[in-house]
């Protein structure tokens, strides 16, 4: 039986335009539509990028935030992408809240995840996955941002996601569901993105 044709092997042009405007991937264009629709990232800002690997929504934040902003980037990966003064990486655990490093700009205005679990092809158990991932990084958001920031977050859709929305509206004032346009067709992520940190949250 014929192998079927995997389309995330092939660059689009979403990726292609990536590449063009120096973005290491496409997932570029997700954030940047994010970010216009819910205008979260500003001059000056302290950014927290945790999985960021291979580096797009990192230089893409830099840039948004400017020479005043400081942004960290963490991941297990090593970046492929060099994002200039003002910025950190570390190839580290990026929810271990026991990482010191993770603060080292806390408290910050905006905490983006872009992390997925490696899939295995089971839909439920992929979501589960990826509903755990997301739970962990909420978590972080929750330690290191203050009062009145804001967190990006990847999700798979699945059957925990009345849950975990529960969990962010527990954190944040304003939760906001976006699908971006650049996300591919075939594609069951979602981006769930929680404004205005409550100063005091609920445990999850």
């Amino acid at each position: 039986m014929p192998r079927r044709d995997n389309p995330y092997r092939h660059a689009d042009h979403h990726s292609r335009e990536a590449r063009a405007q120096g973005y290491p991937a496409r997932s570029v264009f997700k954030l940047e539509e994010i970010d216009r629709r819910a205008r979260l990232l500003r001059p000056g800002q302290r950014v927290l990028d945790l999985g960021a690997a291979p580096g797009s929504w990192s230089l893409f934040a830099a840039q948004r935030i400017g020479p005043s902003g400081r942004l960290f980037a963490v991941d297990l990966q090593p970046l492929a992408q060099t994002l200039g003064p003002g910025c950190t990486f570390i190839q580290g655990d990026a929810l271990s809240l026991q990482n010191d490093q993770l603060a080292l700009y806390a408290p910050y205005d905006v905490v983006l995840s872009d992390m997925a679990p490696s899939t295995t092809g089971n839909r439920e158990s992929d979501a589960a996955r990826s509903e755990e991932l997301f739970l962990r990084a909420v978590d972080v958001a929750v330690h290191l941002g203050h009062p009145g920031s804001s967190f990006v977050g990847k999700l798979f859709m699945g059957g925990g996601f009345e849950e975990v929305r529960a969990r962010l509206r527990q954190a944040y004032q304003e939760v906001r569901l976006m699908r971006p346009d650049a996300t591919r067709k075939q594609s069951v992520e979602i981006f769930l993105i929680g404004i205005g940190k409550r100063t005091a949250t609920a445990g999850p």
